[in-house]
């Protein structure tokens, strides 16, 4: 899995796990949200400074994006549709 991928799926991993939308996400971290759909798939090529806003967002230290996902763990499935009210 290449370094793009591996951070797509640990946002989205870590963004599952917090129960937050891909908007919650882009709000909290001063970034756009179509731009958190691009990381999440892979296709973009973040920066350190923007990885530095998403652990943040996120609450958790900048090498848990990095993390290798166990062998044969596939895509996390969808958050419910809607938005989340807090």
């Amino acid at each position: 899995m290449e370094v793009r991928a591996r951070i797509g799926w640990n946002v989205r991993r870590l963004r599952v796990e917090r129960e937050l939308s891909q908007d919650d996400l882009a709000y909290n971290a001063g970034i756009e949200r179509a731009y958190v759909g691009h990381l999440e798939r892979g296709t973009k090529n973040p920066t350190l400074d923007t990885l530095e806003k998403l652990s943040k967002a996120l609450g958790t230290d900048i090498a848990d994006l990095f993390i290798k996902p166990p062998e044969g763990a596939e895509l996390l499935r969808p958050l419910k549709p809607g938005r989340k009210i807090s």
